[in-house]
């Protein structure tokens, strides 16, 4: 079957795209693609990235079946003084999806609501596999809009109750406080120490820019579980290569954490190797390899964020478009 529109190339905003999917559909979607990936039905995925002034460039590209083949590639630009020198989004960029079959141009879109969405669910279908079902107190490292998508997509696989708000800017976790607490059923306390709050949590996302790691084997109970979402260029780290040589590492795709991931530091600092790497995500999913095995585990997801989880949720974004209507901006 083939997608390809005579109606020409949508072009899609950002407000289409959270018009057109929920957090839920996209965990759906995601799901599925790691899935597809752990079973060998998706081809390795490809990133390319390019340094700037005060910031970068990625590009990420993959292909996936659907109701179609797809492709698509996102290129996304990272300068992280934006919103502070010109009150922009300090991650910004455009998903190009294509006809995989033929490589007509389906659709051009918006590329930061996916990026948040499918970060989010690849962290909530890691936590379905590596979290203590029985979750009840997360903590938050980084507020903004990741931040906050995260403790949303751990809510909807978490019983979650009490949920640590930590960042450098107070008001970023306050926004988190006011902006989640109530609709999401949790108490929020914003903390200004990183360290005692992740003690007490049995989970703990960090979503920052950091350049330098801050999380430590000191700060994590065992069985806790670590989402790891801000390491996603070579220079960032979040997590002390100690913590996560010990740990039980499920990578989002090996190969790309080794480059750009925490797991790069621990390789780098010689405290372990890709084989240390217990699986891939879409293993677990797939059925492959297990995901928890014991209470008492640290398991760790390094998350980089992979072009399939790019393609699965743009590709679900342009079906709804079509099912909706929505009209095509230019031709070919």
């Amino acid at each position: 079957m083939t997608m390809t529109s005579s109606k020409g190339t949508l072009l899609l905003s950002r407000s289409d795209v959270a018009g057109l999917v929920t957090l839920d559909d996209c965990i759906d979607a995601v799901e599925n693609a790691f899935r597809q990936y752990g079973e060998g039905k998706a081809i390795p995925p490809k990133t390319l990235g390019m340094p700037s002034v005060d910031g970068g460039f990625h590009i990420k590209a993959a292909m996936l079946d659907r109701s179609a083949p797809y492709f698509a590639a996102k290129l996304n630009g990272n300068f992280f003084h934006n919103k502070q020198r010109f009150a922009m989004p300090n991650i910004q960029g455009l998903i190009a999806l294509c006809d995989a079959s033929n490589g007509y141009p389906l659709a051009v879109m918006d590329s930061i609501e996916v990026t948040i969405l499918r970060t989010g669910a690849a962290t909530a279908v890691a936590a379905t596999h590596l979290a203590r079902p029985d979750s009840k107190v997360a903590t938050i490292c980084g507020c903004g809009n990741q931040g906050r998508v995260q403790l949303r997509a751990l809510r909807r696989i978490l019983p979650l109750e009490h949920v640590y708000a930590f960042d450098v800017d107070q008001n970023q976790a306050r926004d988190l406080a006011s902006e989640c607490s109530q609709p999401l059923g949790v108490r929020v306390e914003i903390v200004q120490e990183l360290a005692p709050a992740v003690r007490e949590s049995d989970v703990c996302v960090t979503c920052t820019p950091a350049k330098a790691h801050f999380l430590g084997n000191d700060c994590v109970a065992p069985g806790t579980f670590v989402a790891a979402v801000g390491a996603d260029h070579e220079e960032k780290q979040e997590l002390d290569p100690r913590l996560v040589a010990s740990s039980k590492i499920v990578a989002d795709l090996t190969e790309q954490c080794a480059k750009i991931g925490d797991l790069h530091h621990a390789i780098a600092a010689g405290l372990m190797t890709r084989d240390d790497v217990h699986a891939e995500l879409g293993e677990i999913v797939a059925g492959r390899k297990p995901g928890r095995t014991s209470e008492k585990e640290i398991t760790i997801f390094d998350s980089t964020g992979t072009a399939l989880q790019d393609v699965a949720v743009a590709a679900m974004v342009y079906e709804r478009a079509v099912e909706s209507g929505h009209d095509a901006c230019f031709r070919f």
